[in-house]
């Protein structure tokens, strides 16, 4: 969907403007070693916790590109970076910083998104068909979203679920709340691929104003969503193998 312009320095944001970056994990294993050397012991530790091969290598490609965008957002070598995370595993730079991301992965994309002083959530899933729709909903979604989602034809009501499903996991990401957080608390808007907005936020109803919800499909098979606690005047996506940062 999104087919951008080669920019010579991608890695210069602005205020107001998000940058979104994807990759595809079948195009960057051939840097695995690489991206292993930048990583921390920590970060190698937890990589070697999963079970199977395929999750140790997105897990190890995942971070190690998460470095290399940063140090360049932040003029810093990848291997000299620090990371700290929060009471419920959201990732953040260990040092004061303007800079704020977040990350996401599902199938064999990931996502990463950046942002200059506002909270930021990326959420990004493969579209599957083998569950019932309306039940998962039902366990997950607010009143407001399952009517919604019950008045959508049958055919059409996956997409839908997915549109709902990445916006909710969006907003709770930049939240840093984790699953303690009661998802039929508050209600996204499902009836657009291209925008979305806070419905409503039942601890506080003046909060759906302060947020922006930018839904994004960067392949027929996949549904995303960024939430932004701020006012976003673009974003803007990159391909992240149509540069090359080793140099």
């Amino acid at each position: 969907m999104h087919n951008n312009n080669i920019t010579k320095k991608p890695y210069l944001l602005l205020k107001n403007v998000v940058h979104v970056w994807y990759a595809y994990f079948s195009n960057n294993t051939n840097n695995l070693n690489y991206y292993l050397k930048l990583l921390s012991e920590d970060e190698i530790k937890k990589t070697s916790k999963f079970k199977f091969k395929t999750n140790q290598q997105q897990s190890i490609i995942s971070r190690g590109i998460l470095r290399q965008l940063s140090s360049k957002y932040l003029n810093i070598k990848p291997e000299s970076l620090s990371f700290k995370y929060g009471k419920y595993g959201k990732p953040e730079y260990d040092f004061d910083s303007k800079l704020k991301f977040n990350i996401s992965h599902s199938g064999g994309l990931i996502v990463l998104g950046f942002v200059k002083d506002f909270d930021i959530g990326v959420d990004v899933e493969k579209v599957k068909n083998d569950f019932d729709v309306l039940e998962i909903a039902s366990n997950f979604f607010s009143a407001l979203e399952i009517e919604a989602l019950k008045k959508v034809p049958k055919e059409k009501q996956v997409e839908n679920f997915y549109r709902c499903w990445t916006r909710k996991e969006s907003f709770v990401k930049a939240k840093s709340l984790g699953l303690s957080f009661a998802l039929d608390s508050f209600s996204v808007c499902i009836n657009s691929n291209s925008k979305s907005k806070l419905l409503e936020t039942k601890w506080n109803e003046a909060e759906k104003h302060k947020w922006q919800l930018h839904p994004f499909t960067l392949q027929p098979d996949y549904k995303g969503a960024i939430s932004i606690l701020g006012n976003i005047k673009t974003v803007k996506y990159f391909n992240f193998n149509n540069y090359n940062f080793n140099s």
